[in-house]
């Protein structure tokens, strides 16, 4: 199975106005079980309440009339259920749609189908939920643009409430530009439309793909690929004097300008194109700053402390210099970020305090190496280092609240706490190691 996608990837490269007629047929029992294989087994369930050891008690059976029922076209997914989780840094909550475990693999079958269509397409501005491409690919590739070319203004915008916005009719149309099966066309379709669950009431879904479907970051990167990438690289670039580049992971980008007048321009032709395709930017967190090599000179000219930082997956991005005294675009963890990832590990411990000892660092200890695997990059070393230290102290507070009496005190936790010590920090990503993202660039 592996073997044809890469086939229709290779088909799709070559033949950039190849029109797919033919697709279906691959979601098939070979890919289905392939699908099963490779799904996680602690997911949340959706409406059935099926999880994958009860779907896979009986398999074969399971399998073979799914696949019944997509070749009659009497397969119709299930409503999704919506939950709410909690929004990083703030009060609010954001839905989150679970889709029953069935519909889970015909998404994943889906998204594997046009991944292969699509991703010689995708243009290099676009990171997000794309194979061999991540956030700190995003991050090398801004940080590359902001301090080597002539950067000046940034444009950090924000969608507001992408997913839920997406409008079905322009996704169709987008999507008949590369494929042509109507049975594709039919089962994406019957996919957006649904429905959820919420409080066991159903809503019809005219608008939106449900955030955490298992195919909702593929169709979201074709439709902002027709959206946003394809206008700011063929329209955008091409009238601008200077230099201007845009990096987008999902439905977050920013935008660099050499110019401020050209930022200012994209701006309000942002409200407009977005406006055209049902969509429009959250305007109190949208915003031009000067930001760059001369932003602090700018700063120093107007009477300001410092230049404007900006925040870019989960990163705050600040103005400064190297130790040789040379412009230096840094980072850290944002603080919005930073709040939100020591509240959820001081839930956990307060939760867990009752596992002995050994136990209970040895789990903390692997929750907090994938924090450092992630935020542990150049220039962010206080910040990881101040967070190690937050939750050596979180430890010491709960372990002290397992019972009525004090179990410890300090000098005390720290003899424990050497036998079962947490990792400390080390720089994880190196911003600077661009060799495998160059072509990026050129």
């Amino acid at each position: 199975m592996e073997t044809k996608l890469a086939r229709i990837t290779e088909v799709a490269k070559m033949r950039p106005n190849e029109k797919f007629t033919s697709l279906y047929h691959y979601i098939n029992e070979e890919m289905l079980l392939l699908c099963h294989t490779e799904m996680s087994g602690n997911k949340a369930t959706g409406v059935d309440e099926v999880t994958k050891e009860e779907y896979e008690t009986k398999l074969s059976e399971n399998i073979k009339d799914l696949v019944n029922r997509l070749k009659s076209h009497s397969y119709r997914p299930m409503p999704v259920l919506r939950v709410y989780i909690d929004k990083a840094g703030t009060n609010k909550k954001r839905p989150l749609g679970i889709p029953a475990y069935e519909d889970k693999l015909v998404q994943k079958a889906l998204a594997k189908i046009l991944n292969a269509v699509y991703e010689a397409d995708f243009l290099d501005c676009s990171f997000g939920f794309r194979p061999n491409r991540g956030c700190h690919d995003a991050l090398k590739i801004l940080n590359h643009y902001i301090e080597r070319d002539q950067i000046n203004y940034i444009v950090d915008a924000d969608i507001r409430s992408y997913f839920d916005n997406v409008d079905h009719q322009w996704l169709m149309k987008f999507l008949k530009h590369r494929i042509t099966d109507p049975n594709i066309h039919r089962l994406i379709s019957r996919l957006l439309k649904s429905g959820v669950v919420e409080a066991g009431i159903k809503y019809d879904t005219p608008i939106g793909a449900p955030q955490g479907g298992v195919a909702s970051p593929i169709l979201s990167n074709i439709y902002l690929h027709y959206v946003l990438d394809l206008w700011f690289e063929k329209v955008v670039r091409r009238n601008c004097r200077g230099q201007a580049y845009m990096v987008r992971y999902a439905d977050d980008f920013v935008c660099c300008f050499q110019y401020e007048q050209e930022a200012k321009m994209f701006y309000q032709s942002l409200i407009e194109r977005l406006a055209k395709f049902k969509l429009e930017i959250a305007e109190d967190k949208t915003r031009i700053i000067n930001f760059g090599r001369y932003a602090a000179q700018l700063c120093h000219l107007e009477g300001r402390r410092k230049p404007d930082t900006f925040d870019f997956l989960g990163f705050t991005h600040y103005c400064s210099k190297s130790q040789k005294g040379k412009f230096r675009v840094k980072r850290k963890t944002s603080r919005k970020k930073y709040k939100a990832s020591l509240l959820k590990v001081d839930d956990w411990i307060k939760v867990n305090r009752h596992l002995p000892v050994k136990e209970l660092m040895g789990k903390l200890g692997r929750k907090i190496e994938g924090y450092y695997n992630y935020y542990a990059v150049t220039d962010n070393r206080i910040m990881v280092d101040r967070f190690y230290n937050k939750v050596k102290r979180f430890v010491f507070k709960w372990l002290n609240r397992r019972s009525q009496r004090r179990s410890f005190n300090w000098e005390k936790y720290q003899l424990t706490y050497s036998m079962y010590p947490l990792p400390r920090a080390k720089i994880r990503v190196n911003i600077y190691n661009l060799r495998h993202h160059i072509s990026y660039i050129l």
